[in-house]
């Protein structure tokens, strides 16, 4: 009894630990990606690149905004797309990127500087963007937006 139980362990551990760190390589690899993809989100945005911005989104994309209105990817589209609206600034800092399968999680902390209609703003927001990886395409789904408490 005892050997099988040994013989499986040693054959088998080896070949476990293989395939998960090869699962934690792929999980890095994603992450990174999906990290790149919040960059060009992001540049896109602030550069009204609409094509660009409508590749990025599903469909049934949603975002929440720091005033609790939501929009879906046309609203959103329609509101980059705004010719009274200018980003000077939209940067992203301390990204997060948490792999759940064909789902990343993305947390971290947005500033965006410009002007709408004449009138200078400023944000400073925390952000939770959820991507979906379907039929091999990662888009965003669901975004949230912020305003921490001081």
């Amino acid at each position: 009894m005892r050997t099988p139980l040994a013989l499986a362990l040693m054959f088998g551990l080896p070949f476990a630990l293989t395939t998960h760190s090869a699962a934690q390589e792929n999980d890095k690899s994603e992450a990174a990606y999906i990290r790149s993809m919040e960059l060009k989100w992001t540049d896109s945005y602030r550069q009204r690149q609409v094509a660009m911005l409508a590749s990025l989104l599903a469909d049934d994309f949603v975002i929440t905004i720091e005033d609790g209105s939501t929009y879906s990817k046309t609203g959103y589209i329609s509101h980059s797309a705004e010719p009274g609206v200018h980003v000077e600034v939209a940067e992203m800092s301390d990204l997060k990127v948490r792999m759940h399968g064909n789902t990343a999680v993305v947390t971290g902390a947005y500033h965006e500087r410009g002007d709408s209609n004449g009138k200078p703003y400023e944000y400073h927001d925390r952000l939770t963007d959820v991507w979906m990886k379907v039929g091999g395409k990662w888009q965003v789904v669901a975004s949230h937006y912020s305003v921490p408490v001081k």
